[in-house]
């Protein structure tokens, strides 16, 4: 596909289009509201519209560069998408084009922690939604529906120390299933059973305490997210590895304890992939070594 174009000011936009005779070529104009000029587009496979342009472009007296690039048919199709975003137009009024399927989560986080706003629930958050099931965002849902269908390989994912079991929403909307969650203060669990169910999601919840006595292994899953402070990702690093299938992201770390985080867990047979840092915190996503 070529793209032929050429910028010319706001006042001849209209002119060219009555005058432009190109047969089967059509002519389409954009403008960046920061710029003073509007820029004439003809996208085509076969022919040559340059000469139609040029004498557009003499009739009404506009003096412009006529500049041709090749691009890809998808581009073309769908590049004024990224003009448009999600935007908050005013305090109860939120605009979101139809191709932006945003996970968008409704939950009161009581007394548990999790407001989605602290650095390591970014970063998890992060690292939740680029590995989730259906990485084609145009192929997304809408932000009420799960993104798992029959077709797709079902990746689940265990939330230690779910707080107000937001990571654990995000997951269920975002495609992982089967969605589990635990956290050793029953508020917390309380609190995200009741904001799963203003979600509309399925997730399970249920009460756990690492390193306690009398309760049974935990499920492994395909993504294992602990988002727990530093020193007990170390200390319960043996219990925790288990539960991991493939994926395990190590969040709550300081940023100057995150190598001796790491160090414990390569001792385990896993290996970093990538960390984020933000602010004073540092989240890494680990991977089992095969």
């Amino acid at each position: 596909m070529t793209k032929v174009y050429c910028s010319v000011p706001e006042r001849c936009v209209n002119p060219l289009f009555e005058v432009f005779d190109g047969g089967d070529f059509v002519l389409t104009s954009y403008r960046d509201v920061e710029s003073p000029l509007a820029e004439m587009r003809i996208y085509f496979e076969e022919g040559d519209p340059r000469p139609a342009l040029a004498r557009a472009l003499e009739i009404v007296g506009c003096e412009a560069e006529i500049k041709s690039e090749e691009v890809a048919e998808e581009d073309w199709r769908f590049s004024y998408r990224r003009h448009f975003k999600t935007e908050l137009v005013s305090p109860h009024i939120l605009v979101q084009p139809e191709w932006e399927r945003l996970a968008v989560i409704k939950f009161d986080p009581g007394l548990a922690f999790g407001t989605g706003r602290h650095e390591t629930t970014k970063a998890c958050l992060q690292y939740i939604d680029e590995l989730a099931p259906a990485t084609n965002h145009e192929s997304r849902t809408t932000p009420h529906e799960s993104r798992t269908t029959n077709h797709e390989p079902r990746t689940s994912f265990l939330d230690m120390g779910c707080g107000s079991g937001i990571l654990s929403i995000a997951a269920s909307k975002l495609g992982y299933a089967p969605v589990r969650g635990f956290d050793v203060d029953p508020d917390a669990v309380a609190a995200s059973q009741e904001n799963a169910a203003k979600n509309g999601v399925e997730a399970e919840f249920f009460r756990h305490a690492l390193g306690g006595r009398g309760q049974g292994p935990l499920e492994s899953a395909d993504l294992v997210v602990a988002n727990i402070l530093g020193p007990l990702l170390i200390r319960f690093a043996d219990e925790i590895v288990p539960c991991v299938k493939r994926h395990l992201v190590v969040s709550g770390i300081l940023n100057e304890l995150y190598p001796e985080v790491l160090a414990a867990y390569e001792a385990r047979s896993f290996r970093e992939v990538s960390h984020k840092t933000i602010g004073e915190w540092t989240t890494g996503l680990l991977e089992v070594v095969v």
